[in-house]
């Protein structure tokens, strides 16, 4: 197979991050995330949901231990494996059975995967001691078959593999290979790489075309990019053949859920599988429908395959799949996900505010989705989603200590609704110290430990810059080692600085994007052939030590209009200062916050910057006015009264990220023009 991809992400190991902004991001997830993270998965955080992760391995490993010493004599103690999420009655009087939500094991995956991009920044010896014994008490839980998941070497080993559609073993798989993959390139050790391997090869013994094997894929993707990355790592082309299945099978007919299922629904409709994008075979699908997550996983794998296969069908499969997210399925904030029914897709313009799903983990799946369509075309289209998502829909998910996390980013939000209506119970007012289903979290953490190799990536004669975040960034060429220094004052404002250092001068083009968001910018770079395409522009020139590139995007503050199809936002606007999307809060503008209006022509200014603020992006003020409510009693409804009024207030807008750090509170984005 050829991999003809355009371009690939730089290694870790060659990008320092140096950008004050995100590199402050990063750190908090060394210094707090990463250790906050561990002692949940051990159950140590008073007042936080249990999570039994690192539990369920200890006593799967003792199972494992158990079996081999005793031979034919063991004595199988089986229990259901038909349970999405088990709890104790009893925290102190535990049974020896798996407890937690059924993909439990995917949790440490993900943080082993934070740890690795961790130490590629900043290595730290005692943090990489305790990832080394977890790893090897994880490999400790492998059966000798190579199978690797506690949640059924615990309760009934014999039932492996029989429910793919919902008890999601491929997908711990995923999570498995790509912490595995991650560890191995940044530490250089194999052990968890090699159980991947060996589990991997499992998989590839039970599942495919052959006889005798199953015809079965995940039903939750995500085991599809894993296996791509596992095949780029490895050569193995058997993880490419594995990977290139999974996709191909899904959505064929007869469906492979209905084969595995006791249930009689094999003449059921098609819609049932729309939440696992299992409805039609994936070249065919022309519509994000269902969960969310799992739908920009399985995109993300199809991605990989378009490009590690030359596939042209899937590449235009993802190309039709991408509109319609990003012209109809997406929030502001690059947030996806408009029903908390299946946490999935909703119809076309269907982007309720005040019960958006908007998952933390759908928005950094679409961020894997975007890389991935990068690296088969540079389109500023993908990399405008990336910027959108990470400075808006992602980081809002974390609260700015680190140790609290929204699963779900609505747009607005009445604390009281989320205390008293069922329909908006899935909202949370504030940050949550964790969850039973506890996806999010680490998910954060790998995305922000990873995050320079999504800024750049690279082919032999390009440096492409997606998205301006300060770092250090070695690329080797025949010709000798270049040193690009990136310094970005992203999102404070648009000043961006490249300086090239090269030993012997040699011609090579860095490619610069140009986001949707500047109307104007200014250029400076001498003597370069300059070539403006999809967004980006291409200098090219014999770049001789210390020469520098001066670029600026004035970050002007624009009012955001909704396409008039989505039905919530009509007459209102949003604000944005460059990439930063702004929302209204309690703490600054009182309650009742649906009162305020927003003159449709009066100046936003930006407050001045404390010099002790960390982040560095300014709030911005507006005067505005507010319908006065009466002081006696207003009748239900009434004819239109001459007793309205509007009085006029001040209004403070703070970037939607930072909502919900200053406690209990009323918010929103879109606010009505008056």
């Amino acid at each position: 197979m050829k991999n003809n991809s355009t371009n690939s992400p730089l290694s870790l190991k060659r990008i320092q991050v140096t950008d004050a902004f995100w590199k402050s991001k990063m750190e908090l997830v060394r210094n707090e995330v990463i250790p906050y993270q561990w002692e949940a998965l051990n159950d140590r955080i008073e007042g936080a949901a249990p999570s039994f992760c690192m539990r369920n391995f200890s006593l799967a490993a003792k199972i494992i231990q158990k079996r081999q010493t005793e031979g034919s004599s063991y004595q199988e103690i089986t229990y259901p494996t038909n349970l999405i999420e088990t709890l104790p009655t009893d925290m102190n009087s535990m049974e020896d059975r798996f407890y937690g939500f059924l993909f439990q094991d995917s949790d440490f995956y993900k943080w082993i995967e934070a740890v690795a991009y961790s130490l590629t920044q900043h290595p730290d010896p005692d943090l990489e001691k305790i990832a080394d014994q977890a790893i090897d008490l994880v490999c400790s839980a492998q059966q000798p078959n190579g199978y690797l998941d506690t949640f059924y070497i615990i309760n009934n080993p014999t039932e492996a593999f029989t429910n793919l559609r919902s008890n999601h073993e491929l997908y711990c798989f995923g999570h498995l290979a790509e912490g595995a993959i991650a560890y191995y390139k940044a530490t250089g050790k194999k052990a968890l790489l090699k159980a991947t391997e060996r589990f991997a090869d499992y998989i590839e013994s039970c599942m495919g075309m052959e006889e005798g094997k199953k015809r079965g894929y995940p039903g939750h993707e995500i085991a599809e990019m894993a296996l791509a990355a596992l095949y780029e790592i490895t050569g193995n082309e058997k993880y490419l053949k594995l990977g290139k299945f999974f996709i191909d099978e899904r959505g064929q007919k007869p469906y492979y859920f209905d084969m595995e299922s006791t249930e009689k629904t094999t003449n059921m409709d098609a819609l049932r599988y729309h939440y696992h994008q299992a409805h039609l075979p994936v070249r065919q699908q022309t519509e994000a429908v269902g969960h969310a997550v799992r739908a920009v996983y399985l995109y993300s794998g199809m991605a990989d395959f378009a490009r590690l296969t030359n596939d042209q069908s899937l590449k235009d499969a993802c190309d039709i799949l991408w509109q319609d997210i990003t012209q109809k399925k997406m929030y502001i904030t690059g947030g996806i996900g408009g029903t908390h029914f299946g946490e999935a897709f909703s119809y076309a313009y269907d982007l309720p505010n005040d019960t958006a799903y908007a998952e933390t983990c759908a928005s950094i799946g679409l961020v894997f989705f975007a890389r991935r369509m990068l690296e088969l075309d540079v389109d500023s289209r993908y990399s405008d989603i990336i910027e959108r998502a990470l400075y808006n829909g992602i980081l809002s998910g974390m609260a700015e200590d680190g140790k609290s996390f929204f699963y779900t980013n609505p747009l607005s939000v009445l604390p009281e609704a989320c205390h008293k209506d069922d329909r908006v119970a899935h909202i949370k007012p504030v940050r949550q110290k964790w969850f039973g289903c506890a996806c999010c979290p680490p998910n954060l953490a790998r995305l922000l430990s990873s995050l320079s190799t999504y800024a750049f990536t690279e082919n032999d004669d390009t440096l492409f810059i997606h998205f301006y975040m300060g770092a250090i960034i070695e690329k080797e060429r025949s010709e000798g080692m270049i040193h690009v220094a990136v310094e970005s004052a992203f999102p404070q404002n648009g000043d961006v600085t490249i300086t090239i250092s090269t030993k012997k001068a040699q011609a090579f083009t860095i490619a610069l994007r140009i986001p949707e968001w500047a109307n104007d910018h200014t250029l400076h770079v001498d003597d370069a052939n300059i070539e403006h395409k999809k967004g980006y522009l291409y200098l090219t020139k014999i770049w001789k030590d210390n020469e520098t590139i001066e670029l600026s995007f004035p970050m002007n503050i624009t009012r955001i209009k909704s396409n008039p199809l989505i039905r919530e936002n009509i007459g209102k606007t949003a604000l944005m200062r460059g990439p930063i999307v702004y929302c209204l809060e309690e703490a600054d503008n009182g309650e009742n916050l649906h009162l305020v209006s927003l003159p449709q022509k009066a100046p936003v200014h930006t407050t001045a910057i404390a010099p002790n603020d960390k982040l560095s992006i300014p709030n911005l003020v507006v005067s505005g006015s507010k319908l006065k409510l009466l002081e006696t009693d207003t009748p239900l409804y009434s004819t239109a009264s001459s007793d309205t009024c509007y009085e006029t207030c001040e209004l403070t807008f703070v970037p939607y990220f930072t909502w919900a750090n200053r406690g209990e509170g009323e918010m929103q984005v879109w606010v009505r023009e008056s």
